[in-house]
């Protein structure tokens, strides 16, 4: 019997998918599969995870959008501690839904799992005190490979919750805030470019 519910092509993006697992609980705590490459693949869901990687941040950190430009990777992401708003964008050449982006609040106590497949910037913003972040890659990581987008790109149009601030044409997280207190983006993620000048086909 399968461990898991997945749901497919979520927003109407293909292969998107939020996996939800069997939790078996009662008053000493609970247990649960976290990953099953048996029941992934009696889902249709074949995929070779090779590293696990775990972060923690703080609120009002926000993360991304990231993608990797020349060894592209899936992703299947959880959340362990607190809660985040998770993003996909695709960025799939010839896509019917490229540019589209879809979210999923993970939180530890929902204990959904989000699965991007190659080919999409990802990203998250923390809405709780803290939040540890774990995720599954389908390859290694490969230093100077990552390219990214702009957070707040009009053309993507991601609707961030509680983010207040006006768009000035840059990723620069100046005059935003979450709840009163300043965005938190690294340096690197303020400089990202939106859509149309990172990607010409």
């Amino acid at each position: 019997m399968g461990q898991i519910q997945v749901e497919k092509d979520l927003g109407g993006i293909e292969g998107l998918c939020v996996i939800t697992p069997a939790v078996h609980g009662d008053d000493r705590g609970y247990f649960m599969e976290t990953y099953s490459r048996r029941d992934m693949e009696e889902n249709g869901l074949y995929i070779d995870f090779v590293q696990d990687n775990q972060s923690m941040s703080a609120k009002g950190v926000l993360r991304g959008l990231h993608f990797q430009k020349s060894f592209p990777q899936a992703k299947l992401v959880r959340v362990i501690q607190g809660a985040v708003f998770d993003v996909a964008v695709d960025l799939r050449s010839g896509s019917e839904t490229y540019g589209k982006w879809y979210s999923v609040e993970l939180t530890a106590e929902n204990k959904k799992q989000f699965l991007i497949p190659r080919g999409f910037a990802h990203g998250f913003l923390v809405l709780s005190d803290e939040a540890e972040f774990c995720y599954k890659c389908d390859d290694f990581y490969h230093p100077n490979d990552e390219g990214g987008l702009a957070w707040n790109d009009p053309e993507i149009g991601i609707e961030w919750p509680g983010i207040e601030g006006e768009y000035r044409g840059t990723a620069n997280a100046e005059g935003y805030s979450l709840e009163g207190a300043a965005l938190k983006l690294s340096e690197k993620d303020q400089r990202w470019l939106g859509l149309k000048d990172t990607f010409t086909f």
